[in-house]
């Protein structure tokens, strides 16, 4: 996520200013045909501004329903986050020997405590780490397959984390045996969960918790999947293809048809003009092509890219938060951003 307020000019030439490049050799080779008198169409400004018009309107609806997806995603985190606390508030006040008739020791008490709020981590790691598994549609502006979407992960992106915690690591936070069973599964996440309701199972059995506590814990196990699966519909239905496709076509169309109309009607000005009408039609061009662009990387809030929900630094102060409500001291360093990145 760019946390900064502003986006200075070698950033944003760093990293958009291919558009730009491409657009000025473009618009510099139309300008050269026309001043050697070898093109000599002339489209008319009426047409194009209503195709100009009409595609901005189309790039305008697939970009609101680009935010809508990004801020569905944030608010699922949100979700996750308050949940999350809400788990550690539960296991730390209703694990107890209140119900039980073999009294558990404090120190066995604690390990219950720490195992359930351990697990509970691995899950907000592995649910990360599946998210961020590429999918064909992502990072489609650039090339849309992993290839492509490697060294932008690595230079603007999870890249920028050195510490991540990935799928491979969960046996910080589970036992080896049972992280040897789940990490087997297709859906580690998903079954991470199962483990905590079996967990409960056997717990109520052992009067550790009673049915009260039971239901209430396993309602907030279901909540986690609810916002497990509206992250993974995101990740997994992309904005209907023929509105994303078609976005593109039109911008291209229209930049396409952009200096046959721009540049001829400057040149009436003289040839200072016809040069002058290079810049122009690209900066022009520049606007529809980022407008396209922005809607792409919005949609797909998951890509590990600068454009992502900050998953890495909602784990960890999740992680943190759940740690101290086990009382432990050596906690992880906060996620900070850099090159005004947060991830």
């Amino acid at each position: 996520m760019l946390i900064t307020k502003d986006i200075n000019f070698i950033t944003l030439l760093r990293m958009r200013g291919k558009y730009m490049i491409w657009l000025l050799v473009f618009m510099g080779v139309i300008a050269t045909l026309y001043y050697f008198k070898i093109l000599t169409i002339n489209i008319p400004w009426l047409p194009l501004s209503v195709i100009g018009t009409a595609v901005a309107f189309f790039v305008g609806f697939k970009n609101n329903q680009a935010y809508d997806r990004m801020w569905e995603a944030r608010k699922t985190w949100g979700g996750i986050i308050n949940d999350s606390r809400t788990w550690g508030m539960m296991v730390d006040g209703y694990i107890t020997n209140l119900f039980a008739d073999k009294k558990e020791g404090s120190e066995e008490i604690h390990e219950i405590k720490k195992r359930l709020i351990y697990r509970h981590i691995a899950w907000l790691y592995s649910h990360r780490s599946q998210l961020l598994v590429p999918t064909p549609w992502e990072d489609s502006s650039d090339g849309k397959r992993t290839k492509s979407l490697k060294p932008k992960r690595k230079k603007f992106g999870i890249g920028l984390v050195d510490d991540e915690i990935t799928r491979t690591e969960l046996k910080l936070f589970l036992p080896e045996a049972e992280h040897n069973r789940l990490i087997a599964n297709v859906n580690t996440a998903t079954q991470i969960i199962n483990e905590q309701s079996r967990d409960l199972k056997k717990l109520r059995e052992q009067k550790v918790i009673d049915d009260f506590r039971q239901i209430e814990m396993g309602n907030l196990l279901r909540s986690f999947y609810e916002l497990q699966g509206k992250n993974e519909r995101i990740k997994k239905f992309p904005i209907p293809r023929q509105y994303a496709h078609m976005s593109r076509i039109f911008v291209g169309v229209f930049v396409l048809l952009l200096p046959f109309s721009m540049i001829p009607e400057l040149s009436k000005l003289g040839d200072w003009a016809l040069w002058i009408s290079i810049p122009l039609s690209a900066l022009i061009g520049w606007v529809y092509v980022m407008m396209e662009v922005v809607g792409d990387y919005t949609a797909n809030p998951f890509q590990g890219l600068m454009y992502d929900i900050p998953m890495m630094s909602l784990c960890r102060t999740i992680e943190i938060d759940l740690k101290e409500m086990l009382g432990e001291k050596d906690l992880p360093p906060s996620i900070e951003a850099k090159n005004g990145v947060l991830m």
